[in-house]
């Protein structure tokens, strides 16, 4: 890696005089906003670019920008609805009643037709320390993300790991349990990000975000073994939902032009299917 002899701070192999703290996502070298090529989660400098035989160049600037309504608008949206979600029921008891009773999911509820609630499930909350975490989670794993796939895939992959988490919880949960919290959906974006970190573990920055994301993974689901309450079949069906759709995403929309579209594409039909499942099973 060429380093500044001034600051030891990086710079880009093309350009020697533009510091840089980007890398490219494949093979670790250092460049600047302006050889920076999309990648299904990261960016690629033109080398490697040429060897896949994608094309499309994206405004990194803009990709590692700090998280705004700007920048992130379906992020900070789901952050708004979840907290005033639960401020609401906070404020009213009777309110929070009708909000589990009508909209968390269980499997009688599933059994009866009701599929949609493997989708607001997602925006309830058991408690203060549970939204707090979550929301804090989407902030540190949804802003990048959403930044390099799209709002719309964003969206996407966010609503699918829900319904995959609760369909996990139907299927392998006991009978007549109330599920709530976003967990499952949270669970699907670290999918995406410890797929990604799988397939680029072949360099060092790659490796170490893998190993990081492997700890914190692993720390996770251990956590039911100490506290209990927490839907351990929601997060499992979540992440297993986000790598699946990750996955997806590099097959058929990496190197593409329209490689965002695609993604959304990908991203609600994996919803679609999920849902459907959850209405017929």
């Amino acid at each position: 890696m060429v380093m500044s002899d001034a600051t030891t701070m990086p710079v880009c192999y093309r350009h020697p005089d533009r510091p840089t703290y980007l890398a490219c996502s494949e093979c670790g070298r250092s460049i600047c906003p302006d050889c920076s090529h999309d990648a299904p989660v990261g960016q690629k400098c033109p080398e490697c670019v040429r060897e896949a035989g994608r094309q499309r160049v994206v405004n990194a600037r803009a990709i590692n920008a700090g998280p705004s309504f700007q920048t992130n608008p379906v992020v900070f949206s789901l952050i708004a609805i979840n907290v005033v979600i639960y401020v609401l029921g906070l404020a009213s008891s009777s309110l929070r009643f009708d909000l589990l009773v009508n909209f968390a999911a269980s499997s009688r509820a599933f059994e009866a037709g009701e599929w949609w609630r493997g989708l607001t499930a997602a925006f309830l909350h058991g408690g203060t320390m549970h939204i707090l975490f979550n929301m804090y989670f989407l902030y540190i794993f949804g802003p990048r993300l959403e930044r390099q796939v799209g709002s719309v895939a964003f969206s996407g992959i966010y609503l699918a790991s829900a319904a995959g988490g609760s369909l996990a919880t139907y299927l392998f949960g006991p009978a007549n349990a109330l599920s709530v919290g976003a967990s499952g959906a949270l669970f699907g974006l670290f999918g995406a990000w410890l797929y990604a970190a799988y397939r680029q573990r072949g360099t060092a920055a790659g490796s170490a975000m893998f190993n990081q994301l492997g700890v914190i993974l692993l720390i996770n689901m251990a956590l039911p073994l100490f506290i209990p309450n927490i839907d351990w079949r929601a997060h499992l069906g979540g992440l297993v939902t986000g790598i699946v759709v990750a996955f997806l995403w590099e097959q058929l929309a990496a190197g593409r032009e329209d490689a965002r579209r695609m993604r959304a594409i990908v991203s609600f039909a994996i919803l679609i299917a999920v849902l459907a499942m959850l209405a017929v099973l």
